[in-house]
């Protein structure tokens, strides 16, 4: 078995991976502080809840949040005896390393969604995928990340909004059945909603057309299918593209370590 833990700004995933499927994902807040004991609690509880028999054999880690590692780190080597793999650290082998400015880096998750477009789709193709940011991930057709695009993320933009204006409320993220709201929370939701069909259509286009070749539009992360529905903005929508990237990650670095 192996333990894929995708630590994001906003949540921390973990997700077991048996041979060719996933027995189970959880997933629970980012917190800097949450030490290593804490997390075997939460971690146990959960997964005696699912009555897995635990035999984790690999733990490979991605992080957005550096000051989250050690903990996981820990956890990883107290509880499994298992030293993991951080994907970004030098020893931890990417099936193709990205393509971008000298000196620069890139985000673990951003990484991970590239190995697996390339491992499912063939490279040629754009990542849209909705977190903290929203971020457009560009895979080449050797499978290289090579550049994309960071966004707001939606929750981030309503929760500015709701900040910066003190007389308009927080709302959910839903499609309106109109476009013209005709109350302040429709209102809202019309702005947010039909904006951001319109930032991911406007984004993917100008992708496509600087890219010059056919791409293909993945969609991932929570609110990928609300803004599918209606709207052709995705060839395909994959709830697991960062964790299953962790899996081809591992894999390429068991195959050439």
């Amino acid at each position: 078995m192996l333990l894929c833990i995708d630590c994001g700004n906003t949540n921390t995933v973990f997700a077991i991976w048996d041979k060719d499927k996933w027995l189970c994902t959880l997933r629970t807040s980012t917190h800097h502080a949450r030490t290593a004991d804490a997390y075997f609690t939460w971690f146990s509880t959960l997964i005696a809840h699912y009555d897995i028999e635990l035999d984790i054999e690999a733990v490979i880690i991605a992080s957005s949040v550096p000051r989250v590692v050690f903990n996981l780190r820990v956890f990883a080597d107290r509880f499994f005896d298992l030293r993991p793999l951080v994907v970004g650290k030098p020893d931890c082998l990417l099936p193709h390393p990205p393509r971008i400015d000298a000196g620069t880096g890139v985000g673990a998750d951003r990484l991970a969604n590239a190995a697996a477009a390339f491992d499912r789709h063939g490279g040629d193709c754009v990542v849209v995928d909705f977190g903290t940011a929203t971020n457009f991930d560009v895979v080449a057709g050797d499978g290289a990340y090579v550049g994309g695009v960071i966004a707001p993320g939606v929750n981030l933009s309503l929760e500015a909004l709701a900040m910066g204006a003190a007389a308009l409320p927080h709302v959910d993220v839903t499609q309106p059945d109109q476009v013209i709201g005709t109350n302040t929370v429709a209102c809202i939701q019309s702005g947010v909603f039909w904006g951001y069909v319109g930032l991911i259509d406007g984004i993917t286009n100008k992708i496509k057309a600087e890219y010059g070749r056919p791409m293909k539009v993945i969609g991932t992360g929570g609110l990928a299918p609300l803004f599918a529905q209606g709207e052709l903005l995705f060839d395909t929508i994959e709830d697991d593209l960062t964790m299953y990237g962790l899996v081809v990650i591992h894999r390429h670095n068991t195959t050439n370590g």
